[in-house]
């Protein structure tokens, strides 16, 4: 949530008790004015990832506007690196982290010159 400016909330249904496997959060991206994935959160229903094997799920990559401030957001959010940055040439500039419950993420900076 901070590091990305999303808005996360769980989703309620008035007079009913919701079990784990059934709850839900509601994740906003941004202003319905602008491009964005909207979507949801809910509990793993597997393992997670352990570290030094391979992952058990796809892997979301997220665009940000600076890669070096968000690396530095998911750092003082408690996540870490898992493949620092790195250009992808005539693309931009991307990264792999993993956040506080185990979930590997990918960030890409768009930028046609990096080499």
């Amino acid at each position: 949530m901070a590091v990305f400016g999303w808005e996360i909330n769980e989703w309620v249904i008035p007079g009913v008790e919701m079990k784990d496997e059934n709850r839900y959060w509601l994740v906003t991206t941004g202003p319905e004015t602008e491009p964005g994935i909207n979507g949801g959160i809910v509990f793993r229903r597997g393992p997670a990832p352990v570290d030094g094997q391979a992952v058990n799920a796809f892997i979301c990559t997220i665009s940000v506007a600076d890669l070096d401030e968000s690396v530095a957001k998911v750092i003082k959010s408690g996540g870490r690196v898992v493949i620092p940055r790195m250009a992808v040439p005539g693309i931009g500039w991307w990264a792999n982290c993993i956040d506080t419950e185990g979930n590997i993420f990918g960030m890409m900076q768009e930028d046609e010159n990096a080499q």
